[in-house]
């Protein structure tokens, strides 16, 4: 391949592209009919005055190929953290090293605001991201239960 990809911090202009992959992700977990986000929604939340997120994409030949979405979490034990909630990349272009750019970027952006830990959740069918993970000496936990409430 003789173009190289990159990553970068996410605009309001990329939010299109950003919200399709994660219609893309959740097409890959089974939850296609699950993603009520909008364009604006996340333009407000991303990009508005009470910013919650921070996106970071990666380009290969002026296209979007992957996303990371991240946001700051407090542990009473170890202080500031980073969340990874979304690290996507689209399909076509697994593989090529994309991810890696992504995660290094996110380990980086969580080094640099003095957080403890970068944390995630990953599905426990999903063998390629366990063995990406794991491929950082990731400490994955099957110990604990995930809850949710919708409100």
């Amino acid at each position: 391949m003789s173009s190289k990809s990159y990553v970068r911090n996410a605009t309001k202009a990329d939010v299109p592209h950003i919200l399709a992959l994660i219609k893309e992700l959740a097409l890959y977990e089974k939850a296609p009919n699950e993603v009520d986000n909008t364009e604006e929604q996340m333009i407000e939340d991303g990009f508005g005055i009470n910013k919650l997120y921070d996106a970071f994409v990666v380009e290969l030949d002026d296209k979007i190929i992957g996303v990371a979405i991240t946001y700051n979490r407090y542990s009473t034990w170890k202080g500031k953290c980073l969340y990874l909630e979304d690290l996507i990349v689209t399909e076509a272009h697994r593989g090529i090293g994309a991810g890696q750019q992504l995660f290094n970027y996110c380990i980086d952006f969580g080094k640099e605001s003095n957080c403890s830990k970068l944390i995630w959740q990953v599905l426990d069918w999903n063998q390629p991201a366990i063995n990406f993970y794991e491929r950082y000496g990731a400490h994955l936990d099957g110990e604990w239960i995930n809850g949710s409430l919708d409100l």
